[in-house]
C-alpha cells in the first residue's frame, strides 16, 4: 500500500517564504523616485493574470514620450497579448532561457530604425533604451512586472511580422503580474533571489562636480 505524506501547513509556508524574493528595492546612496527603486526584472509571471488594454496603452504612451534625439522617434513596437497570434509568434521566438516569459500577459517587441547615417543609427538605439526605461517605470507604477530580453530570434521576428529591413528588432519585453514562487522552478526562484547589485557611483562617475 502506498503511503502519502503531506507536509504540514507551517512547513509549506516556510518553503514558500524561502522561494519568494524579499524586498527588491534598490539600495541607493540617496533617495530616488520609489518606482525607479522598485523596478527589477522578475522571471515569475502569473499565467492567469490578464494585462488590460488600458495598461498596455499606458506603457506605450510612456515609451512614446521618452527622450528622443532630434525628435526623430525611431522606435517601433509589435504588441502581443496572451492568446493572440502576435503573442504566440513572439513567445515562439524566445530563446530557451527566456521561456518563463510565455506566462506573461503581454509581449512587446521593441525595434529601432537603422537611421540614415552614423549619428542617427547610434541614437536610434539610445532612444530605444530610453523608451524601454519609461515603459518599465510606468509598469511599476501600475503594479506590473516587466522583464526586457535580448534572447530571441531577431531574424525570425522580422520574417514573422514582415518588418522592413530598415528596422532592427532589439528586445522583447515581457509584461505581467508577479507570479507565485511556489509554482516556478527552483532555478528561477534562486535567480530571482540573488542580491541586486550595481557598481558604486565612484566606479561609474568619471568626474564628480566640485
Amino acid at each position: 500500500m502506498s503511503t502519502w505524506f503531506f507536509p504540514p501547513v507551517a512547513a509549506l509556508a516556510y518553503l514558500y517564504e524561502m522561494r519568494t524574493p524579499a524586498d527588491r528595492s534598490a539600495a541607493t546612496s540617496v533617495p530616488i523616485h520609489p518606482d525607479i527603486a522598485a523596478r527589477w526584472s522578475p522571471r515569475a509571471f502569473d499565467p492567469d493574470a490578464v494585462v488590460g488594454r488600458d495598461d498596455v496603452l499606458a506603457l506605450l504612451e510612456a515609451a512614446r514620450w521618452a527622450a528622443t534625439w532630434g525628435a526623430r522617434q525611431p522606435v517601433r513596437y509589435v504588441v502581443g497579448l496572451r492568446g493572440d497570434r502576435a503573442f504566440d509568434e513572439l513567445a515562439g521566438l524566445l530563446r530557451r532561457g527566456n521561456s518563463y516569459a510565455k506566462a506573461a500577459g503581454a509581449l512587446i517587441l521593441v525595434c529601432a530604425d537603422r537611421g540614415d547615417d552614423d549619428n542617427t543609427a547610434l541614437y536610434s538605439a539610445v532612444d530605444a533604451g530610453a523608451a524601454m526605461a519609461n515603459l518599465s517605470v510606468e509598469a511599476v507604477s501600475r503594479g506590473l512586472a516587466v522583464h526586457p530580453m535580448a534572447g530571441f530570434d531577431a531574424d525570425g521576428a522580422r520574417a514573422a511580422f514582415g518588418l522592413d529591413e530598415g528596422l532592427r528588432p532589439l528586445a522583447v519585453v515581457a509584461v505581467g503580474r508577479l507570479g507565485d514562487y511556489a509554482s516556478v522552478s527552483e532555478e528561477i526562484a534562486e535567480r530571482d533571489n540573488l542580491p541586486r547589485a550595481r557598481r558604486p557611483l565612484d566606479e561609474i562617475v568619471v568626474n564628480w562636480p566640485v
